[in-house]
């Protein structure tokens, strides 16, 4: 009689009247809850197409990291369907951005030393790489020499244009597209003019991250000759499964990045790196945002997930993708650069990058015009056709950063008879530097060059200048810096949970390329690269993601909880002239809101000592700490879950870094008690003392001040009391105090947590 019951519900919910035919239908995402399937209903496909929604409109099925499926219908019919009682969340596609050798040196990875050789190279872990597709015949993805495919894996190479089963092989062992959100969103579809149907990379970016993480050695490897030596990823012997989600000139769209969440997990892979985000440094709650939901069901199954923190930065508040059981990667600079110079006629020689390949100007002066001096911000910005060729033909023009692409801007002058271009930074940038592969000659200077060239050119009545491009540098220092991009906390959702988790290289790193496009990416440019160089956090995060191959190789039992915490205790604090990492947008010390814990140190991660693990019920807690209901917390979990009576604190969750807020309204001595547990992951009987530094105007008191650990005793919990007197507590300019816990067996273990204090108002 219940079943009935339940089936004339559902018939209810078919039959409601519709009353937006006329509407335009949008694609939606379903979150139901598929224990009230009823009985009647062979699968979950049949029930979904049978009683929610008709059949051809159903675009992804989910199963795995998520229960529901995605289907395009009105607005109006959403809302319907959104108060049937196995719906628990309904939720609009959106579209995500991409955030877009010698690095793995510069990480402490040695040949047959180390970390590569404990995990021999990440063989046989399998990294699930969700962006832009592959371009296969690349030296980066050969499988000379590689074993058989690992026999738990259950993917698939799915074919199309340009895209067949010979594609793959025992390095690039699976290949999927996702395209029915794009197809269901962009009218007339995708445009197969600059995109394949495929997991073909028509863009570029994809190439590069998935070679970046496991990519294999070639020698030889250079970006029209910048960059020369041997170029391979992280974990060069891990296997590669590239997941398209998202597509040239389109983007990436939720509904399509869910179901290669789904996909990816089901196939069997041990690493997800996702270098996509949100825009403008904006994050919806957990339960709104299908990259955390994805990587929620992906860790609860024992996938680590990595993802980009943005490239919002410098801005406070600007680090995305905040979810606590994912590995978020701000990025850093490495001590390689390619300086392209700019002298001007009084003799000054001011600093600048660039990576112009063409005919070079040989010292040759010329005049130098900045187009914005009268006002004029589309001129000062070299916007299309805001030019004037009477006043820049045969000059070199300075063109402010912002608004249109970089490279776009060195054409435009181009077009009005330039002959070269200076790209000067704008405050927001500061002293950031990326350099490009101009198609004109032409660097990128900071803000403060950019100002001082400026004034010379207003100041001088003939002003000249030329461009030096010296080549490729190494052993730059200090390095590393954090990039002036990289997304920047507090966490905007949750700062109990300090985010960017670390930082990574993600400035001018060289990796594999497409051969559908040029090195700039752009229509015009023509140029063929194997290997390409990019900035971004995007090329922070598969550093990540290969490093976590490495250690999920050597330490196949941990979590990835553990793996996160072995990054994130071990980092480096300190640049190659062992001074606090610098901010690369402002020249002044970093804080843990730029970089997190610190730069991953590989040397150190392998061996740990000490990890701090999270489980599945921990999330929970943690979810329900932050006000979630239960039913919004399914939304995620994808079971039903009991939050305890007594309201956990955020806090209490079991990072690897330590944050305590205090409310602005209360005033005088303040005290809050957090607590961890650490599990031993080194030698089975050893003696752990604690070292603190206090921030600025806090007490910080640990107890116990010794762990003692036997091959009995993995596990040890301590507390944590920090204690403010507000008349005396002094905030630096991001409005908190830093300062660290650090655990020490005397010996090479040094297990550090950063700590933060900050007063803010409740979210």
């Amino acid at each position: 009689m219940a079943s009935s019951s339940v089936v004339l519900l559902f018939f209810f919910f078919l039959c409601a009247p519709i009353t937006s035919f006329l509407t335009e239908k949008k694609t939606f995402i379903f979150r139901v809850n598929s224990g009230l399937k009823p009985s009647v209903f062979s699968t979950h496909y049949h029930w979904y197409s049978s009683e929610f929604t008709e059949g051809p409109r159903i675009l992804h099925l989910y199963d795995t990291v998520f229960h529901g499926f995605s289907a395009t219908v009105t607005p109006d019919d959403a809302e319907i369907l959104r108060n049937h009682p196995a719906v628990l969340a309904v939720f609009q596609d959106q579209r995500r951005e991409l955030h877009t050798t010698r690095s793995p040196q510069f990480l402490g990875l040695r040949n047959q030393k180390g970390l590569w050789s404990n995990s021999d190279y990440g063989s046989d872990v399998i990294i699930g790489v969700l962006d832009t597709g592959i371009w296969p015949e690349r030296r980066s993805f050969s499988d000379l020499n590689l074993g058989p495919i690992p026999k738990r894996w259950k993917g698939v190479c799915q074919t199309g244009a340009r895209f067949n089963v010979r594609n793959c092989n025992r390095k690039l062992i699976g290949a999927r597209f996702f395209a029915k959100g794009q197809q269901a969103a962009v009218i007339g579809g995708i445009n197969k003019t600059v995109e394949f149907l495929s997991p073909r990379d028509a863009d570029g970016h994809g190439t590069h991250t998935a070679s970046t993480a496991a990519g294999r050695q070639s020698f030889r490897a250079n970006m029209a000759g910048y960059a020369s030596g041997v170029a391979k990823g992280v974990a060069p012997k891990a296997r590669i499964a590239a997941y398209k989600v998202c597509w040239k000139d389109s983007g990436c769209l939720d509904s399509d990045i869910l179901a290669a969440f789904d996909a990816a997990v089901s196939d069997g892979v041990d690493i997800i790196s996702i270098s996509i985000g949100g825009g403008d440094g904006i994050s919806s709650p957990y339960y709104l945002d299908p990259i955390a939901i994805g990587s929620y069901g992906a860790a609860s199954m024992g996938v680590f997930v990595s993802s980009s923190a943005g490239n919002d930065g410098p801005n406070g508040m600007s680090v995305t993708n905040l979810a606590p059981w994912v590995t978020t990667v701000g990025a850093g600079t490495i001590d390689r650069d390619f300086p392209g110079d700019v002298v001007l006629g009084d003799g000054h020689r001011l600093r600048g990058v660039s990576l112009y390949s063409g005919v070079p100007l040989n010292g040759r002066m010329f005049p130098v015009v900045y187009p914005g001096k009268r006002g004029m911000l589309a001129a000062s910005l070299c916007m299309e056709n805001s030019l004037d060729p009477n006043l820049v033909r045969g000059k070199i023009v300075i063109c402010d950063r912002g608004s249109n692409p970089r490279v776009a801007k060195g054409l435009v002058v181009k077009k009005a008879g330039g002959v070269g271009m200076i790209l000067a930074n704008a405050v927001t940038n500061g002293e950031g530097l990326v350099g490009d592969a101009h198609l004109i000659p032409a660097c990128n200077v900071g803000s403060n060059a950019g100002d001082r060239i400026k004034a010379y050119v207003s100041n001088h009545p003939n002003p000249i200048a030329t461009i030096d491009f010296r080549g490729t540098v190494i052993g730059v220092k200090p390095a590393p810096v954090v990039a002036s991009f990289s997304g920047r906390g507090p966490n905007g959702l949750n700062p109990e949970i300090l985010k960017p988790d670390l930082i990574a290289p993600g400035v001018n790193i060289l990796a594999a390329w497409t051969d559908a496009v040029g090195p700039t990416g752009i229509v015009s440019d023509h140029r063929k690269t194997e290997f390409n160089i990019l900035s971004g956090t995007s090329m922070a995060c598969p550093h990540v993601s290969g490093a976590a191959a490495l250690l999920k190789s050597a330490h196949p039992d941990w979590s990835p909880a553990a793996i996160r915490s072995a990054m994130m205790t071990t980092a480096s604090l300190v640049d190659n002239l062992n001074r606090t990492l610098i901010d690369e947008s402002t020249g002044k010390r970093s804080t843990p809101y730029d970089f997190g814990s610190g730069h991953l140190n590989l040397g150190r991660a392998i061996d740990p000592g000490l990890v701090y693990d999270i489980t599945n019920d921990d999330y929970i807690a943690f979810l329900c700490s932050i006000g979630y209901e239960t039913k919004t917390i399914q939304v995620i979990t994808r079971t039903p879950v009991r939050c305890p009576r007594r309201r956990p604190l955020p806090e209490n969750l079991n990072y690897p870094s330590i944050t305590a807020l205090f409310p602005t309204s209360k005033r005088g001595l303040l005290s809050k008690t957090l607590f961890r547990t650490v599990t031993n992951v080194g030698e089975s009987e050893v003696v752990y003392r604690v070292r603190i530094e206090s921030p600025r105007g806090v007490t910080v008191t640990v107890k116990p001040s010794r762990l003692v650990f036997t091959s009995a005793v993995k596990k040890r919990s301590f507390a944590v009391t920090v204690t403010v007197d507000t008349k005396n507590l002094v905030l630096g300019e991001s409005g908190a105090t830093f300062g660290s816990v650090m655990w020490s067996d005397g010996g090479r273990h040094v297990v550090r947590s950063s700590v933060v204090v900050t007063q803010i108002d409740p979210l």
